[in-house]
Order: structure tokens, then C-alpha cells, then sequence
């Protein structure tokens, strides 16, 4: 179910700093259009940690509502409290998202056997496809592949988002879970390696501004078109980059406004890009023909 193409997607606001629901709902039909294979809402990329309850809530409604079934949607309703985690995840079920995607524990930085246990917890209460999202960079703990493993045979867990960068690791990851459990890119750059190693697809960022592309690149590679894929991965590389000049997801906000899409502004403590990385940003776009 969750494997290809899929966008974390950013959340827009409007002027007054409320959840811009129908540029939302915009984004999910250009998404849909473009041939994106799934939406992940309310993720990083969705600025979920400075939204309310309320609104996490709400902006899953709306995606999941605009999406029509179309394409799975899959739900970020991660916390480092098992107990909101599972608040947010029978949520997500209760309004019709596909899955729940469920970051590893922030902050507290839980052992692996508590690892272990917040996931289990949270498959036994709800029954939904889960996705775990090991993410090491913001999260301070790395899940690793053993614990990977042991949670692989938990019914409901069903996959990964693998954005420790360590292809290494990865590799592990998928020698030791099985062919059933999919271990899905969460670093742009990457994907083709993950992909090479066994991945089933990306978590993208860069597809909500091109999501044909992305689409593109990864049926090609799962078609056996592999220079097809190498080329467009080259020819996105600096978007790669772009992207994540500073904290995501403000580089995709702004190139999104610049390109006419619904994004709007960040929420405290993001703040604009600085004035020579929004010069950087700009020029990668105009190179690639995305903005004039």
C-alpha cells in the first residue's frame, strides 16, 4: 500500500497564520493530478509539532476528504508520549486515512526496549497500517535494525521511513525484516540507493513542488529503467540540495509561494530563509525552469 512516490506534505497557511484548508485541498488535487502515489499530511514537512491538536486533526480531515480515495493517505501521528500518539493515531482511523505514520520518540530518548514497547503499544490499541520513522538527526535516538526486526513481526507494523542516512544500516534493515515490510526512503538524495538496497520508494519533499518528476523517477527504477532514474535523480540533485539550505520545510515553503502554490508562511521558532539562501533557492529554480 505504501510504496512509490509519496508527499510529506507541507501545510499551508494563510495570512492571518490559520491553516489554509482550501490551498490544502488545492495541493492535494495537484498532487492527485501529477500522479503522486500516496500523501503523507501532518509530518515533519507539515510542521506538526507547532500545530494544535485541533488542527493536526483537522488538516488529516481535510487530505483525507480532498484525496477521495484516490490515493492512500498516510497519516503523521507520531509523538514521544505513547498516550498522544495513540490519541492522534485512532484519529486518523476514525476519519479514513489508509495508515499512521509514527515518528520514533523525541527528546525523552527511550532505550530500544522502550522503543520496542511504545510501537507495540500503539499496534495492539489501534488497528491500522502503522509506519515507523526513524529519523535519528531530529529525534536523538536511532532505532536500530534489531529493534527494527522485532517490531517487523508486530501485526499492524508495517514498514519504515528510513532517515537515519546510514545506507549501512539500511541494508540491515531490509536483510532482517522480510520481504513484507517496506523500508521506504525519507531523504530525497538517497532514494535511488535505498531503492538499489531493496526500498520500496520515498517520503518526498521535493515532489510536493515536482511531484511528475518524482513519480517518473521511481517508476522508471521499479520498471527496470534504471538510466531513466539516474538521469532525473541528476537532474534533481541541486533541488536536493535547495530544499534544505535551511530547516525544512522552509526552503519548500518559499519556493512553493514563488511558484504560485498554496504554502504561506512558517510557524515560530521557523522563520524566512535568510536573504543569501533565498538567492541560492531562487537561482537552483530558475535553473530548473520552476520560477522565471
Amino acid at each position: 500500500m505504501f510504496e512509490g512516490a509519496l508527499t510529506a506534505m507541507v501545510t499551508p497557511f494563510d495570512k492571518g497564520g490559520k491553516v489554509d484548508e482550501e490551498g490544502l485541498r488545492e495541493n492535494v488535487r495537484f498532487q492527485i493530478k501529477s500522479g503522486i502515489h500516496g500523501l503523507v499530511p501532518v509530518g515533519t514537512t507539515g510542521e506538526c509539532a507547532t500545530l494544535s491538536y485541533e488542527e493536526h486533526n483537522r488538516v488529516v480531515e481535510v487530505v483525507v476528504d480532498a484525496a477521495k480515495g484516490k490515493v492512500p493517505v498516510l497519516a503523521g501521528t507520531g509523538s514521544n508520549s505513547t498516550w498522544e500518539a495513540i490519541m492522534l493515531t485512532k484519529h486518523a482511523k476514525e476519519v479514513g486515512a489508509d495508515g499512521a505514520l509514527l515518528v520514533v520518540p523525541y527528546y525523552i530518548k527511550p532505550t530500544q526496549a522502550g522503543l520496542y514497547q511504545h510501537y507495540k503499544r500503539i499496534a495492539e490499541e489501534i488497528d491500522i497500517p502503522q509506519v515507523i520513522y526513524n529519523i535519528p538527526s531530529r529525534t536523538s535516538v536511532n532505532m536500530l535494525p534489531e529493534t527494527m526486526a522485532k517490531l517487523a513481526n508486530v501485526k499492524n507494523i508495517v514498514g519504515v521511513k528510513e532517515a537515519s542516512g546510514d545506507l549501512k544500516q539500511i541494508a540491515r534493515v531490509i536483510e532482517l525484516v522480510g520481504k513484507e515490510f517496506s523500508v521506504i526512503s525519507g531523504d530525497d538524495s538517497l532514494t535511488l540507493e535505498i531503492m538499489k538496497l531493496g526500498g520500496v520508494g520515498v517520503i518526498s519533499v521535493i515532489s510536493n513542488l515536482v511531484p511528475d518528476r518524482v513519480v517518473k523517477m521511481v517508476d522508471s527504477f521499479r520498471s527496470g529503467d534504471v538510466e531513466t532514474a539516474k538521469g532525473i535523480n541528476d537532474k534533481l540533485a541541486p533541488l536536493f540540495k535547495a530544499l534544505f539550505i535551511e530547516t525544512n520545510p522552509g526552503p519548500a515553503k518559499m519556493a512553493m509561494n514563488w511558484m504560485g502554490m498554496a504554502a504561506g508562511g512558517l510557524r515560530l521558532p521557523l522563520v524566512e530563509l535568510e536573504p543569501e539562501n533565498q538567492e541560492k533557492l531562487r537561482k537552483v529554480l530558475v535553473d530548473m525552469g520552476l520560477v522565471k
